[in-house]
């Protein structure tokens, strides 16, 4: 995962305290930057075939995963209705929403297995801007955690522009609840074998994402199976899109998401006592969309069955680094301070305007 500022965003350990985090840890200053130290444990260094089609350089849909809308008509079927965009600014939530079929499901997951043989690389591993093939190091809580892939398969190229995620997140991502253009920021796959898969620990995604502003921001979790409590579903705090430190999002505890409970030592009293771990429930194919502020993780998979999900990371056209080191890998180009995130990495995935209906 990314970004951690070493010098005073060092990993908290221990019990929890009545202390306020004011005092347990410094401030953060509206000038810093967490930097991405899981980026050079996970980092991929290998070569890629010349041969070998960077699918990043392409910004529209390939085509096989799905039917393209073809008019304003069937882009405003894929909105959301206002009493679930409330719901969402509500909680900082937005789950069980059905985006994928369960043939979907499956032509994503048989591209899942492909990066599963780590004596038999898949030919574009190298594009992976992180791969960690278990995170937390322990092998008996695995949790496989992946930055890239939409640059490798076709499948998970194209999840990245669809429209039944795409769309809601232009309703969501603005803070004024202004439909605004969308842009990729990165996708993830997260995945938990059965019988010995780990958790990922309580934390804010903006935490990891503070080299970009303005904070415009969304989340869109898939699940690739069935989710439970049993099996690491994940799990949202109501209302902990609210929670903040002097305008910052919460410090990071746990770089690796092994210390499920250890944010739980930087709350104060009242977040503590609206800490209520509800689960999303997720069915195959649903998918959950949640603000960059809502406290969120998932439990270890002790069942039978693997529990897999592909996420989308999106931004709002104009969100502008603000940082002159890498924003995703050490191999691509500088967005410098200040500079608008576009180009091969952050790809238009919706623009509003093609969902206006057009009156004659």
């Amino acid at each position: 995962y990314l970004h951690k500022k070493e010098s005073n965003m060092t990993t908290v350990t221990g019990k929890s305290s009545a202390e306020e985090p004011s005092l347990k840890k410094p401030k953060l200053s509206e000038n810093e930057v967490y930097k991405n130290e899981a980026r050079k444990k996970g980092g991929v260094d290998i070569e890629v075939p010349k041969d070998f089609k960077d699918l990043s350089h392409v910004h529209t849909p390939i085509g096989g995963l799905f039917d393209s809308p073809t008019s304003s008509k069937e882009w405003q079927q894929c909105k959301l209705t206002k009493e679930q965009i409330d719901q969402f600014w509500t909680d900082g939530y937005l789950p069980n929403i059905a985006v994928l079929t369960e043939e979907q499901c499956d032509k994503l997951l048989e591209d899942y297995k492909l990066f599963l043989d780590p004596d038999k690389l898949h030919p574009g591993h190298g594009l992976f801007f992180e791969f960690h093939r278990n995170q937390g190091g322990d092998p008996n809580n695995v949790l496989l955690h992946a930055l890239g892939h939409w640059r490798i398969t076709a499948a998970f190229h194209d999840v990245c522009f669809l429209p039944a995620i795409s769309v809601p997140s232009s309703q969501l991502i603005d803070p004024n609840r202004e439909e605004v253009d969308v842009r990729l920021w990165h996708d993830q796959l997260f995945a938990k074998p059965a019988k010995h898969g780990g958790v990922v620990a309580w934390h804010q995604d903006y935490s990891y994402w503070t080299r970009t502003k303005p904070m415009m921001h969304m989340t869109v979790h898939i699940a690739l199976d069935d989710q439970t409590v049993e099996n690491g579903g994940l799990h949202f705090i109501p209302g902990s899109h609210r929670w903040t430190r002097n305008g910052m999002p919460l410090p990071i505890t746990d770089d690796n998401f092994a210390d499920m409970e250890s944010i739980k030592n930087i709350l104060t009293e009242t977040e503590r006592s609206n800490f209520k771990p509800t689960p999303s429930l997720l069915k195959k194919g649903e998918a959950s969309f949640h603000h960059p502020l809502t406290v969120h993780g998932s439990y270890a998979n002790r069942t039978d069955k693997p529990r897999r999900a592909c996420v989308v990371n999106y931004i709002a056209d104009g969100v502008k680094s603000d940082s002159n080191e890498p924003l995703l890998s050490q191999k691509e180009p500088i967005v410098h301070k200040g500079c608008r995130m576009e180009g091969q990495f952050f790809p238009i995935v919706y623009k509003s305007q093609w969902a206006q209906l057009i009156r004659t």
